[in-house]
Formats: structure tokens, sequence, C-alpha cells
């Protein structure tokens, strides 16, 4: 492992507030130090990379192309750099740990804030960054130590050391046309969707809740006839109002339709999992033990999975 270059963090600082500002002197100013050494140093720094980084006329400065790629990068440095210093904060103040969860949006909606809440009072010292993410994140994030904790569409053995458990499950529904035919219907047959299109959460967001709806398609005797796939299930509701197709839903989305769509259960008891808890058991991290734990006792204590 080669030796942290401090220098050269320094100047991609100087060159985010450049670039920032679009002014050597403004980004100057906002550093706290002259004009000069800070020219100096982006000479350095595009000297050291082979690059340059920036156009300089007399109406001021603007990113070169090169410039402008590297960008995006130094952005999420930086930021990684802020949450390193407000960690090492915490921790120098007493603070007693440090916990990443990733949730999907809906998990962020009504799964995670209770949690947060009850962490809060529990262990007020408990530092925890939540970060919204597709379901076919959670793994690789889990294994790489990214994240402790995922709140994501999962089921089963999904990978190497990584535990699931569900957390709410609900009743699948169809979002359907205010204007179709089976809107008219108090419940839909699934076989009655054979000829319909259908809009679906993607396969790349969420493969095996996409997975899981093909194959009770075809338990019923036909292969879905995928129109759109879309990222979240409110995208679904909102294609379907667009006149996009009909999509298989959990049925607590009725609260999400707009006037133009109606959600109908399905004649067969189709349940699905809408939120599970993923984690790491290779990765022995303390406060993941309790969360585990106390939302293990939350679901036991309602007799179902919610």
């Amino acid at each position: 492992m080669g030796v942290i270059d401090f220098r050269l963090i320094r100047q991609l600082w100087m060159f985010l507030a450049i670039a920032e500002e679009q002014h050597f002197g403004r980004a100057a100013k906002r550093l706290g130090m002259s004009q000069p050494p800070l020219t100096e140093q982006i000479k350095v720094l595009e000297q050291s990379l082979k690059l340059q980084l920036f156009d300089r006329s007399r109406r001021g400065t603007k990113l070169s192309a090169a410039g402008s790629a590297l960008l995006p990068a130094v952005r999420r440095f930086a930021d990684q750099v802020e949450q390193l210093e407000s960690v090492v904060r915490e921790v120098a103040a007493g603070q007693s740990g440090v916990l990443h969860i990733g949730a999907i949006t809906s998990a962020m909606l009504d799964t995670v804030p209770p949690l947060l809440s009850e962490l809060r009072q529990a262990y007020p010292n408990l530092t925890v960054f939540v970060r919204e993410i597709d379901s076919v994140e959670a793994v690789p994030g889990l294994e790489a130590g990214e994240l402790d904790l995922a709140f994501v569409r999962l089921e089963g053995e999904v990978g190497s050391g990584i535990a699931t458990m569900p957390l709410t499950e609900d009743r699948l529904a169809v979002a359907i046309p205010k204007n179709h035919p089976l809107a008219t219907l108090p419940r839909i047959r699934l076989k009655s969707l054979e000829s319909e299109q259908l809009v679906m959460s993607s396969r790349q967001v969420s493969p095996v809740y996409f997975d899981m709806l093909v194959s009770v398609c075809r338990s019923h005797g036909f292969a879905p006839r995928v129109l759109h796939e879309v990222r979240s299930v409110s995208s679904q509701i909102a294609y379907v109002g667009c006149g996009q197709g009909l999509a298989l839903v959990p049925s607590t989305m009725r609260k999400l339709a707009p006037e133009n769509v109606v959600i109908r259960p399905l004649k067969e008891r189709v349940m699905v999992v809408t939120a599970a808890l993923a984690w790491n058991k290779n990765r022995h991290h303390p406060m993941v033990d309790v969360v585990v734990s106390r939302l293990k006792s939350h679901t036991e204590r309602r007799g179902k999975v919610a």
C-alpha cells in the first residue's frame, strides 16, 4: 500500500474550488489563500497528471474537456473525504459506532424511518448513513463492506454469506387504467392478463422480484408481454396512468394511484415480499446484530410478516 499523497489531495480541493467558482481569484479567496500560489499548485497538478484542466482567457476560467471528465470523480472523492471527516469528529467526541444502510425508495418511506427512530433513542452515539440503492446493488455492496445493512427486494440464497429476512409482504394486485374493461371487475384473474401489455419493475433493478413475477405468470399458463421495464412501483403506476399497459403491483400501492388508475386485487392469492433485510454474515458488526435481532422480534410479535 502506497503512502497517501496529501499534496495531491490538497491540489484536488483547489481544482474543485476553481471548477465551481470558474475564477482563480474567487477560488483563492474561498480557500483562504492568495492567487499566485493557487495558480502555481494547479500548474503542478496539471504537470503531474499530464492534462490541461482549465481553459484560461480574459473572460474567465473554464474547465477543459479533460477537466470536465475529471470533475465528477473529484466531487465523489470530496464527498467521501467530508464523510470521513464527519466520522472522525464524531468518534473523537465519543460516538459509539457507524452504520451504513442502503435502501430502496419504498423502504426509505416506510420501513427504515421507524427503525432509525428506535436506534437514535437506544444508541444516541450511533452515526447512521443512509443512501438510496436499487435491489441489485445490495449484494455487491454488502460483500465489499460498503454497506452494513440493505433494505431491498431479495429472498432466499442471494450470495455467499449474504443472509436475508423478509420484513414486509403484500398481496399482488393489478394497476389498470380506469377506462379499461378489466377496471369494472372487483377481482382480476391472473390468466386474464395473458394478452395484456405489462409494465414491470426492471430486472436490472430487482432481478429476484422480476423473476418471481415472471414465474407467477408462467405458473398460470402464460409468459408476460412486457412493454416497459421501469425503476420503481410508483413508475409502474405512472406508466399505467399514461395508458402504457397494466402492472402487477403490491395491493398497498393503491394509495399512490391517481384518479385515472384503479388497483384491483387478483382472484388468486399471490403474496410478494416488498422489503427484506439483507446483511453479510461474514462481516461482524455489533449494530448489525442489534438491528437483525430487533426486526426479527418485531416480525415474530406480529405473528406474520406484515
